[in-house]
């Protein structure tokens, strides 16, 4: 039906010719067939192309979660342009660099932000699209002809970029090619055994990887239904536990879910598979949660700029504090930080990868692009692991000071240049602490002017307006100085050693 557009054909084809199968189910708005989900994808496809989308052109979407986002997305590829999908916590400050660095052809918003963002859209297209799926867009896709024929497109032709912040400061756009997002698609579905008969509770962000490229594409992918919500709700996910067969979540999902009362083995009797990700699994989380549902999370490595690189065993031993191995076709290796040489087994290095899932580089940013992707198709990830001797991987830290709070990514350099321009502050180092619900918590070290009228509730204050609220520090601490070296680098391991039992449950 699609069959020159490789990543349509492939989100088709296992639901091609059923009718009445269902893509979506109960939880969220209305019950949605596959039929109905690519009719719908093909008038948004229509409308985009209407309001001036060419192949190659981005569409930039920061809208709530909805079933129609998903046929935007759809439509997206459909009318072969690149889905840019943002998050909706992103201010209008965060939204101007995004819009400027990708230069959109359509900008989607939800309507409450039009008159915010039309002025940052520098030209594009505006139109919008709320939680229950109506605005401009919708009307626009209703009044559509049906029957959009797909525009060719091949796999290495870009589908998405997604942006990921730099320790710099400056977001950079990975660009995810049709063979990258539809490669790893279908290793997930055999690599985790997903049928048309699975039901995956859906109840993570459609705006990054996880949620779009990992849950919704391998649903697609397998011809599976979803119970799709809004968001996470311990309440609606345990009603939802009887009906499902998978749920895929971040670590915070687990953990309160385990303080819900009604988790319990009889809930859980038809589920298959509990998969975590986005952000470590403590080791006591997968040992509680073993205990008091039977079932052992199964946890997965991925990035931005990789989908989903290793996976601990469908069948075998799930081994808490690892990431399990590599996935089929996804080469990995440790290396040594400054030689770039392939380490033994054993031995704590950079992580690298190559194989189809790899991104094809970082939009408009070539001297980056050749800094991190090497000219043998390896990618340096920026994470430290070690593979045990029986081939499991572990990530036992990063060499960058990134952050993965509640299963976002949030670099220390873009908020600690917002602190240091606060009145009365010396110097700031951001940093993440163990945190039980969110994986880490971001805290703010500050040294403050002598005399200055500082505390940690200003300083919240003050970068309330400016930072996505998952971004923003959690708590702020005072000190005199900063640890440093010999050769003045701020000790961030010093502070995160000190503080370290800030959050402890």
């Amino acid at each position: 039906m699609y069959d020159d557009n490789h990543l349509a054909t492939r989100l088709r084809a296992a639901s091609l010719g059923e009718t009445d199968r269902l893509f979506a189910i109960a939880g969220f708005g209305h019950p949605l067939s596959y039929e109905a989900l690519f009719a719908a994808a093909e008038r948004m496809a229509a409308a985009l192309a209407d309001a001036g989308v060419k192949p190659g052109d981005r569409v930039a979407v920061q809208v709530e979660k909805s079933l129609e986002t998903i046929e935007l997305y759809i439509g997206t590829v459909l009318a072969g342009g690149v889905f840019l999908p943002l998050n909706t916590a992103y201010t209008a400050a965060e939204l101007d660099y995004f819009i400027s660095d990708a230069e959109p052809a359509v900008v989607v918003c939800d309507p409450a932000r039009e008159a915010e963002i039309t002025p940052l859209a520098k030209g594009a297209k505006v139109l919008t699209l709320d939680a229950r799926g109506h605005g401009t867009l919708r009307d626009a896709a209703d009044a559509a002809e049906p029957g959009f024929a797909a525009v060719p497109r091949g796999a290495e032709d870009l589908a998405a970029i997604l942006y990921t912040s730099g320790t710099t400061g400056r977001s950079k756009g990975a660009m995810l090619t049709h063979r990258a997002l539809a490669s790893n698609s279908e290793t997930l579905r055999d690599t985790w055994r997903f049928t048309a008969d699975d039901v995956l509770i859906h109840a993570l962000p459609i705006f990054h990887t996880h949620g779009l490229f990992v849950a919704t594409n391998v649903t697609l992918f397998a011809g599976a239904s979803m119970i799709f919500l809004p968001k996470f709700d311990a309440e609606a996910i345990v009603a939802a536990l009887p009906k499902a067969t998978a749920l895929m979540g971040v670590p915070t999902f687990y953990t309160r879910l385990l303080e819900h009362p009604g988790l319990t083995r009889e809930a859980v009797a038809n589920m298959r598979l509990f998969i975590s990700g986005s952000a470590p699994l403590l080791a006591d989380t997968h040992e509680r949660w073993r205990a008091r549902t039977g079932h052992a999370i199964l946890e997965r490595y991925g990035m931005t700029e990789t989908n989903m690189n290793t996976s601990n065993p469908y069948e075998g031993e799930r081994r808490a504090g690892t990431v399990g191995f590599p996935l089929p076709g996804v080469e990995l290796k440790i290396t040594d930080p400054e030689s770039g040489e392939t380490l033994p087994q054993g031995e704590i290095g950079l992580i690298e990868v190559r194989g189809p899932n790899v991104f094809s580089g970082y939009w408009r940013m070539p001297e980056k692009t050749k800094e991190e992707l090497r000219d043998t198709g390896f990618f340096i990830t920026g994470d430290l692991g070690v593979i045990d001797a029986d081939g499991y991987v572990s990530i036992v830290g990063r060499s960058k000071d990134l952050i993965i709070s509640g299963g976002f990514n949030v670099y220390p350099k873009e908020i600690e240049a917002l602190i240091d321009d606060l009145p009365g502050v010396v110097e700031s180092a951001v940093i993440g602490l163990p945190h039980p619900d969110f994986g880490e918590g971001v805290a703010a070290v500050v040294v403050a002017e002598k005399g200055a009228a500082l505390d940690e509730a200003a300083v919240l204050a003050a970068l309330a307006p400016q930072l996505a609220r998952y971004k923003q520090p959690k708590r702020v601490f005072f000190v005199d100085e900063l640890p440093r070296n010999t050769m003045g680098k701020v000790q961030k391991k010093a502070l995160r050693d000190e503080f370290a039992e800030t959050f402890a449950a």
